[in-house]
């Protein structure tokens, strides 16, 4: 039997090379910026997997800027689950980025166990889509990966948004740091596969109503958000 091309073992899913980043054969969601797309392996968000939002101090709303594009594209056939958000959901300004209230789901545990285990349930769970669970600091790697079992199990997409603290490691595979710019936000990408980034990226304000237009919106005479869940 000849032996195989050295080519042909390097394009096996399973190698890595040190010259990029990982290739992997899922379907990822784009994120709607064509620079953050770029940084991302494989190209904008990847289902079935966890990925960590550091939100800086004055950068509140830059994280979800970030994540409305991809939110209104899996919206329109599965749930979108927020659990423990730090203040109570806006829906105008949901519904004004295009997202179906109808199928955004409000979660409000009594503690930060209840938050994980809300997160777990909700990731395990194919009829979400996406869980974006705000959590106060740094998770150990225990509960990071039990969170990222679980998106892999449910197949969607997992958002772990806490305050930056630089000097933690975790494993979950991506990392972004979001900070407050003039005109819009500051986007690191600390942690992904592959090589690192090094220079940080830019979305402006102008970027994010272009990325969210054309698009339908509920229903605003209809549309409401409902209580939380507990």
């Amino acid at each position: 039997m000849a032996a195989p091309e050295l080519a042909d073992v390097l394009r096996h899913p399973a190698i890595w090379r040190g010259d990029g980043r990982m290739q992997h054969r899922f379907e990822v969601i784009k994120t709607g910026y064509a620079a953050l797309d770029h940084a991302l392996p494989d190209g904008g968000w990847q289902p079935a997997s966890m990925a960590e939002i550091l939100v800086a101090k004055g950068a509140a709303s830059g994280e979800l800027s970030l994540l409305w594009p991809a939110l209104q594209d899996i919206g329109r056939q599965r749930e979108l689950v927020l659990v423990a958000p730090p203040c109570v959901p806006y829906a105008p300004a949901w519904q004004q980025a295009g997202i179906d209230l109808a199928r955004l789901v409000w979660v409000r545990p009594a503690s930060a166990g209840d938050t994980l285990w809300a997160m777990e349930q909700a990731l395990r769970e194919p009829a979400c889509g996406a869980v974006l669970g705000w959590v106060a600091g740094v998770l150990d790697d225990r509960s990071c990966r039990r969170l990222q079992l679980a998106a892999k199990a449910g197949g969607g997409l997992g958002f772990l948004l806490r305050p930056p603290q630089r000097e933690s490691s975790s494993p979950l595979p991506l990392r972004i740091e979001v900070e407050a710019a003039q005109q819009g936000w500051c986007v690191h990408v600390r942690k992904r596969r592959g090589l690192p980034l090094t220079e940080p990226l830019f979305v402006t304000r102008a970027e994010v109503h272009h990325a969210l237009a054309g698009h339908r919106h509920p229903d605003a005479a209809t549309a409401r958000l409902s209580a939380p869940r507990r």
